[in-house]
């Protein structure tokens, strides 16, 4: 008999990813914004870990519930080859490549780990470590650990039955993965997975789920647009201050004269 956690109350799909949005936006907004080293940007950075496990955790969701694997792939595969425009302004030529990336490889190896499954266990073992170093490879965000995190979620969801606490166990993997990044995220994040209930919630058209695709790349945009004004501001204020401290000191040097 499989035996899992459950909680008294909990959260839908949908109000997941709305905490994991709020959370990813907060981990941007720290990132390309404020100050490195300070105890605002450290708290931030701390709840923006959230983002990610839940994320990971919804696609998985996703991939089993859905009705077409491919259009699934190839939407999150068209989102992220947009959203590596506005990624590419903030990061530049650093390597790295936007999360999209790491949600679509995350599908594709569970479309293929899913029909390996039935025939070998060591055959899907060796496809996942494959994926896991490609994404390594490539340089998506979260690398190896994101790939990992997807599928554990995925594994942990359909074959339940065959784990006793799947939760609790499920869990336990996710945070062991995650919590290189932020300890206090990883625990936040499992928090947020163990409410869930199963529900879709109140994102069910699917215009809705395409407005959470676009959010990613939108953000992204306005915060780059912050950055280089918040840049100008500063230019400004500087050349201002040079201009007015010259004019004092030939003023200054004139009236000595």
């Amino acid at each position: 008999m499989n035996m899992t956690l459950k909680p008294a109350f909990g959260l839908s799909g949908s109000a997941l990813k709305v905490i994991a949005m709020i959370s990813m936006v907060i981990d941007h907004i720290a990132l390309y914004l404020m100050e490195y080293g300070t105890v605002l940007y450290e708290t931030m950075r701390c709840i923006g870990r959230i983002a990610f496990p839940v994320f990971a955790f919804l696609i998985a969701e996703g991939f089993i519930h859905t009705k077409s694997r491919y259009r699934y792939f190839f939407t999150l595969l068209g989102f992220a080859v947009i959203s590596e425009i506005p990624w590419y302004l903030l990061n530049g030529a650093d390597g790295t490549h936007n999360v999209m990336f790491t949600l679509a490889l995350g599908v594709a190896t569970l479309m293929v780990l899913e029909n390996l499954l039935q025939r070998s266990m060591v055959l899907g073992f060796l496809w996942t470590l494959g994926m896991a170093g490609l994404a390594s490879w490539l340089g998506v965000d979260y690398e190896w650990r994101g790939i990992l995190v997807i599928v554990i979620s995925y594994l942990y969801n359909t074959y339940a039955h065959f784990f006793p606490y799947s939760r609790g166990m499920q869990f336990f993997c996710t945070f062991t993965l995650t919590m290189h990044y932020g300890v206090i995220g990883a625990v936040m994040a499992c928090m947020f997975l163990y409410l869930y209930n199963g529900k879709r919630g109140f994102i069910k058209a699917h215009k809705g789920k395409y407005v959470f695709y676009m959010f990613y790349p939108i953000h992204l945009l306005i915060i780059y647009e912050i950055l280089i004004f918040q840049n100008t501001i500063i230019v400004e204020i500087f050349f201002y201050n040079k201009n007015y401290l010259t004019t004092c000191f030939i003023s200054t040097y004139n009236y000595m004269i």
